[in-house]
């Protein structure tokens, strides 16, 4: 059997991202896995008349970027042609989306659910003008009044609906609220048309369900634009009955089937951890329990696609004032936990239970939590679930953690727990912040230098849909801390460097995956799971970082993007 390489990499500067963050200029791969790294003379000198010699001029090779947190159905499913695009600068007023909608009630029957993604009250120019404006049914019920309509907001956490989907949902005044969700409604107690949080559920149960096919063809989509992007691997964060309300399943077929599908068809180009969603936000510890112990969770392929742990919602987001803070946002509240309950001490039983029931059954948990009062409550329950039930190492985490604070820092760091933050939705809601929190709450926001001190692992995602995959701007950000809208600098003070940054897109989220030891790092023995990029990282100006292009992209040794000239 030949020993010599089937892919050997030149003349580069190859991130090896080990602990020393040591710097190789060649790397060779055999049968999928990394065989060699080192200079130029001792990796060549392996080399067969069957090896493929790609000369990297200097350019960047770097472990296969791992994004975090990433929802590969919903970003397929939030794009065109199943959705329109709302987002900015597609739209840049409330005037543009109507225009849109219009144009869809025009092409499409009678009936039919338009379904939109991406819109930004930063970045419409009347609710720029006006913050008080904000979308109403109002706005589309004129262009749509046969259509019933469904935009979606960029972070997900907010929805705005027309009158005919308020009257498919049965929304109205008498409507009840989920816990830690907002229906909005006018001076006369009418809903206005936007829901927030859990409250979107009640319309998104009475869509039509997707077909397996049209949700398989969104997460090959998503696939392919993550090959052009140097995404080798990502946590789908959400799939189980919870989820499916999202990525509209049909019954008795669920997205996690359709993952299993493409993975028995070959079709997974991409390594997927999957979160379970047992319920959505809003539910009881009792809902929870009974969804989660009746998942079927059975892979044939771990290292491609395995169910690594459990997703809660303890609360919102700081731009809908829904995040459960400890100081009041600017003009008053504080937000609140988003499970079942009638109080705060009855929610955070509520949450504590969840969270020890799935701790116990040996699931890693993932929270969704922004406030740093709610972030404390999920903190203080990792810790006592594990008092309550000792584990090795369960490597439960935080996922968003905006206001992280010292204190749940410190636990984090003490259970070897950690943290998946989100710097480019920090690019790009930095200057939309300052309105909610103030200046001072707005700047600390993601705080990635003080985690880092503090010993916590830190992960980066981009939550897609709620931003677009790309690494390369999220590094920018957290060597620049720059906002997207404006360029001004928000917390100096939290910037870490381009080591620290990247290793929370390679192997610091191998480590969130339970898969350190064989993926994450360009180490003799791991999979040769690879990004290559046009440049060098190492000297590159941090502001053209986001412009330097993914050339070529690898799984396991199979190329699945290849834009290099040799």
């Amino acid at each position: 059997m030949s020993t010599h390489p089937d892919l050997v990499f030149l003349n580069g500067s190859v991130l090896t991202v080990d602990p020393g963050f040591t710097i190789a200029s060649a790397l060779a791969v055999t049968g999928g896995l990394i065989s060699a790294v080192g200079d130029d003379e001792e990796v060549s000198a392996s080399i067969g008349p069957g090896t493929r010699i790609v000369d990297l001029k200097g350019r960047t090779l770097l472990p296969g970027i791992n994004d975090a947190h990433l929802h590969g159905c919903a970003f397929g499913m939030t794009t065109p042609p199943l959705a329109l695009d709302l987002s900015h600068p597609a739209v840049t007023s409330l005037a543009d989306v109507a225009k849109k909608v219009g144009e869809a009630a025009e092409r499409l029957p009678a009936g039919q659910w338009i379904v939109g993604n991406g819109w930004d009250t930063g970045y419409l120019d009347e609710c720029v003008a006006d913050p008080s404006r904000q979308p109403t049914r109002h706005d589309l019920d004129a262009v749509s009044p046969h259509h019933p309509v469904l935009l979606h907001s960029f972070s997900g956490h907010a929805s705005w609906v027309n009158s005919a989907a308020l009257a498919l949902a049965g929304i109205d005044r008498h409507t009840e609220v989920p816990p830690g969700s907002v229906i909005v409604t006018d001076e006369a107690q009418e809903p206005t048309g936007l829901l927030y949080e859990g409250a979107q559920e009640l319309v998104q149960r009475v869509l039509p369900a997707l077909s397996p096919d049209a949700r398989a063809a969104a997460v090959k989509s998503t696939l392919a634009t993550l090959a052009r992007l140097g995404i080798t691997s990502y946590t789908e964060p959400g799939l189980g009955p919870g989820g499916d309300t999202l990525n509209r399943g049909a019954l008795g077929t669920s997205t996690f089937d359709v993952y299993r599908r493409l993975l028995a068809d070959g079709e997974l180009t991409a390594r997927v951890s999957v979160l379970l969603l047992p319920t959505g936000m809003a539910g009881t510890a009792e809902q929870f329990i009974a969804a989660l112990d009746g998942i079927d969770t059975a892979v044939t392929d771990p290292r491609r696609l395995n169910v690594i742990g459990v997703k809660l919602f303890a609360d919102g987001i700081v731009p809908n004032k829904t995040a459960w803070m400890h100081e009041p946002y600017t003009g008053g509240g504080c937000g609140s936990l988003c499970v079942g309950g009638d109080t705060d001490d009855d929610r955070v039983a509520e949450l504590r239970a969840m969270i020890r029931h799935a701790h116990a059954a040996g699931y890693q948990l993932g929270v969704h939590v922004t406030g740093d009062r709610g972030i404390d409550t999920v903190v203080d329950a990792f810790a006592s679930a594990m008092a309550e039930h000792p584990r090795r190492d369960p490597r439960h985490y935080v996922i968003h953690g905006d206001f992280l604070g010292a204190r749940s820092m410190k636990t984090l760091a003490e259970h070897g727990f950690g943290v998946c933050m989100n710097p480019t939705i920090k690019w790009t809601v930095a200057d939309m912040e300052v309105e909610f929190v103030g200046a001072e709450r707005a700047a600390y926001a993601w705080p990635y230098r003080d985690a880092v001190t503090a010993g916590v692992t830190v992960t980066s995602g981009s939550d897609a849909p709620v931003t677009f995959p790309d690494w390369r701007q999220g590094i920018a950000t957290m060597l620049l801390r720059e906002a997207k809208a404006s360029g001004r600098v928000s917390g100096p003070d939290q910037r870490i460097g381009l080591p620290e940054a990247v290793r929370t897109y390679t192997i610091d989220p191998a480590w969130q995956d339970f898969a350190d030891d064989w993926k994450g790092s360009l180490e003799v023995g791991k999979v040769a799971d690879l990004c290559v990029l046009d440049g060098d990282l190492l000297t590159a100006d941090p502001h053209d970082i986001p412009h330097m292009p993914v050339l070529l992209t690898a799984v396991g040794g199979e190329i699945v993007h290849d834009a290099l000239s040799d």
